[in-house]
């Protein structure tokens, strides 16, 4: 009978880089109606949940929106400014 050997490989490159935050800043330009359409069509979010982030917008002067992968923040952000948005991105936590 052969002998057996079990090889384990261990995968270094996991990426252990925090979530990116999408920020959405409080303007006076922009209708509280047009902000909460403007989450709806980018994020498909259902009309009560991006109503909510409008209101944390108005109320608190930002909401974070979205949270996850730098580069899919880059291009959420890049999205929410091209409909006039003020957006920053913050690494979370």
């Amino acid at each position: 009978m052969a002998d057996t050997t079990t090889l384990t490989e261990t995968d270094t490159n996991v990426s252990t880089q925090p979530p990116w935050n999408v920020i959405v800043h409080d303007d006076p330009v922009n209708l509280m109606a047009y902000v909460t359409f403007v989450l709806m069509k980018i994020f498909g979010y259902n009309e009560k949940v991006a109503t909510t982030m409008m209101l944390q917008v108005h109320h608190q002067g930002l909401s974070i929106v979205w949270s996850g992968e730098l580069e899919k923040a880059e291009f959420y952000a890049q999205q929410l400014q091209f409909h006039q948005l003020k957006t920053t991105l913050e690494k979370h936590g």
